[in-house]
């Protein structure tokens, strides 16, 4: 059976509704004789009359009712579909999917989605926890928009990832701990220690700040949860080493925070699909890439000018 044709339903439920086939056809833009053809066929196609004419109007037969209660349903549907397509397509709506990994939804995001939210809100930022590696083969799929990721990353073809920002890592200690002004390799790797898991790029970042002062020291625990980390530098298990993206609004007073030396820095990058992208998805690209609202901890490298974005991406590489 062909399937039915929404502009002949159109036509139907328009007929009723102005109770005449005239009407109908200077409302749709069309010759009087399609209108009639656009009925005929609906009638031949179901086998039995759908209209009536009752002094001088137009009206449903029981079946033409039936007809008419499902095709109403389905125009609104298929115009409901329609704007919400356009919508998106004009950057007014649409579905942005995008990952990152914890500390960063936690820490770094709430400004860009509460501005996001501001400024366009009808587009809805789907955040889902990634790391960096997962993350960009997502993007390669299609089946992510953005993805937040440590840098440096290899290259892939169809992507595009640039610098947006760097945080310098800093030595979390126990407060009572006798501790100098900056911390080292050294006096760390002396220490019990609480890294990251070995998968990640913080934990090859800090392993390669070690070696590099001769030192490979072994944690008392691995974790890829920086909370958790935190609880137990305050509970005075060990020391760690995590990125300083922002002042804390309530600093745990049982935690020092102190600077590196040498300074060690972890680079951020935004991943997406080279090409043109979906309005909504430029949109929420250009509020992250906005330095007046990301918070910033170590300085922006997204909102360089194009000389400095370029030693920037030499350095993340």
């Amino acid at each position: 059976m062909r399937e039915l044709s929404l502009d002949r339903l159109r036509t139907l439920v328009t007929i009723v509704d102005l109770g005449s086939f005239a009407a109908a056809a200077e409302a749709l833009h069309l010759a009087p004789p399609t209108v009639s053809l656009h009925v005929s066929e609906l009638e031949a196609r179901f086998g039995a009359p759908l209209l009536l004419r009752e002094r001088g109007r137009v009206m449903p037969t029981g079946i033409g009712a039936t007809l008419l209660e499902h095709a109403r349903k389905l125009l609104n549907l298929v115009d409901s579909a329609v704007d919400d397509v356009r919508r998106q397509v004009e950057g007014r709506g649409g579905r942005v999917r995008m990952s990152a990994a914890t500390p960063i939804i936690a820490h770094l995001l709430p400004p860009a989605l509460a501005e996001i939210d501001a400024r366009y809100p009808g587009i809805e930022v789907q955040l889902c926890v990634l790391t960096s590696q997962e993350a960009l083969a997502r993007v390669a799929a299609g089946t992510l928009d953005i993805g937040v990721v440590a840098l440096p990353q290899p290259r892939i073809a169809g992507l595009q990832v640039h610098p947006w920002r760097r945080d310098p890592v800093m030595a979390l200690v126990p407060a009572h701990w006798p501790r100098p002004a900056f911390v080292t390799p050294a006096w760390l790797a002396a220490r019990p220690l609480i890294l990251n898991d070995s998968r990640t790029r913080l934990s090859r970042m800090t392993a390669e700040w070690f070696a590099a002062a001769g030192h490979h020291p072994l944690p008392r625990i691995e974790m890829n949860y920086n909370e958790a980390i935190k609880s137990l530098v305050a509970a005075g298990y060990g020391a760690t080493l995590l990125p300083y993206e922002a002042e804390p609004t309530h600093p745990d007073p049982r935690i020092a925070i102190v600077p590196l030396r040498p300074k060690l820095w972890r680079t951020l990058g935004i991943a997406h699909r080279s090409g043109r992208q979906e309005a909504a998805v430029e949109h929420v690209l250009e509020v992250l890439r906005d330095p007046r609202v990301m918070p910033q901890a170590g300085g922006r490298i997204a909102g360089a000018s194009a000389r400095g974005r370029a030693r920037a991406a030499t350095r993340a590489q």
